[in-house]
């Protein structure tokens, strides 16, 4: 019964890399859009604000 001989800093190093990809992986979930994509919804908000503002009636205060 001989056990299989393994590499300590190879097996650190892998542990290290799988776990920086699976925080990549998270981070693209996260934070993942193209500039077009934030460009768009940057588009549509300001288009959203300008159209609700427009309907806005200004009061006068008579004080």
């Amino acid at each position: 019964m001989s056990a299989d001989v393994v590499n300590l800093r190879q097996f650190r190093k892998a542990k290290t890399r799988t776990q920086k990809e699976k925080q990549a992986e998270q981070n693209r979930l996260t934070f993942g859009r193209s500039k077009a994509e934030r460009n768009l919804t940057d588009a549509r908000n300001a288009k959203a604000e300008k159209t609700l503002d427009q309907g806005r009636l200004d009061r006068l205060e008579d004080e």
